[in-house]
């Protein structure tokens, strides 16, 4: 077997046997602490759960870094942007701690947000350009970088955080979305990149192996915001790699959208929950288990990661109109049926109710 392709498995098993060590370590250790989720009514989670699990996949996924950095070579103009990817993700680790602890309102999440997403920026890790659909690189007007880097960025976080409604969601489709990453990037030769997506999908597995239904430990703000603000660093690093994280992650992305618009069209928060009117929700109120929707959106999530992997540039094109299609009559279809069968809309759990 090649030897590149051992140290990227092995990257990747070192980054997944520490998650099967550390999150039961952290979910004691959120236990104790206090860092504990509690069901409320209207709820899809039924038992008092530790919203610890995160922080197991932070320290795994920095373990993963770790052997990346022994086994994978790595150019050395790479490491200010693995830098700006690490210090980003300490400075958000704060904001996750106080929201386990006391959940937070959506306007200093955001700021902070915003704060952790300018580090990687710092370093050099900035959205500047696009890929052509018929060739080439298109550069963005400079006046454009910086904001459109921390849109990217801080929409990630929160697509990410806004999907982690139900047992093995977020986790699951944050898997698949770096495992996609990776193969992306060893198609374009960045063998040190993908080694960095391989680590975050192996801690990422690690955890669904306690969170999937049901569920012993819950990933908590630590980690869906370190998730989505990982993805959202590591498609730009290495060459943008945009276009295949919008297909991987279409369907949240536009299921999130759907849902800011749907609330503000009634005059509510954005990211005020309690309104069951994300896919999920309408999809377990239509009689599939937590299991069965979380299968769905892993095989939607793989079918568009797959897709990123093996259309050229151009055929992508028709890739995103086949997801937005998809995407839209799913959501659309689960919306109706869901008025038609009068179910009461009951609250999402975790970030989304405050």
């Amino acid at each position: 077997m090649d030897s590149n392709l051992l140290a990227l498995m092995a990257v990747f098993g070192a980054a997944l046997l520490a998650a099967l060590a550390l999150v039961p370590l952290a979910g004691a250790l959120g236990r104790r602490a206090g860092f504990v989720d509690r069901p409320r009514r209207g709820e899809v989670q039924n038992f008092i759960l530790p919203r610890s699990g995160g922080y197991g996949i932070v320290a795994a996924f920095a373990v993963g870094v770790g052997a990346s950095l022994v086994l994978v070579p790595r150019y050395a103009d790479e490491f200010p942007r693995l830098w700006g990817l690490l210090l980003g993700a300490a400075v958000l680790l704060p904001l996750a701690l106080l929201d386990d602890w006391k959940r937070l309102s959506p306007p200093p999440q955001l700021l902070w947000q915003i704060a952790a997403a300018g580090v990687p920026i710092a370093f050099g890790v900035v959205f500047d350009s696009l890929a052509g659909p018929f060739g080439g690189i298109l550069p963005l007007p400079g006046l454009f970088v910086l904001p459109l880097t921390l849109v990217w960025i801080v929409g990630m976080v929160n697509t990410v955080n806004l999907t982690d409604t139900m047992d093995g969601l977020a986790g699951g489709v944050a898997a698949i979305a770096a495992l996609v990453l990776a193969g992306v990037s060893l198609q374009n030769g960045q063998q040190s990149i993908a080694a960095l997506a391989l680590a975050l999908c192996g801690a990422t597995v690690g955890f669904l192996c306690y969170n999937f239904h049901p569920s012993r430990i819950i990933m908590g703000s630590s980690g869906s915001l370190f998730l989505g603000y990982a993805l959202g660093v590591l498609a730009i690093i290495g060459g943008a790699k945009i276009a295949a994280a919008m297909m991987v992650l279409g369907l949240p992305i536009l299921d999130v959208a759907y849902v800011i618009l749907s609330r503000l069209s009634r005059g509510r928060s954005p990211l005020r929950g309690g309104d069951a009117a994300h896919l999920p929700h309408r999809l377990l109120a239509l009689g599939l288990s937590q299991r069965q929707v979380a299968l769905v959106l892993y095989a939607l999530c793989l079918l568009f990661g797959v897709l990123a992997l093996l259309l050229t540039r151009v055929e992508k094109l028709y890739g995103f109109f086949l997801l937005g299609v998809v995407a839209l009559a799913l959501i659309g279809f689960a919306a109706r049926a869901q008025e038609r069968a009068q179910v009461p809309h009951g609250g999402a759990p975790g970030k989304e109710g405050g």
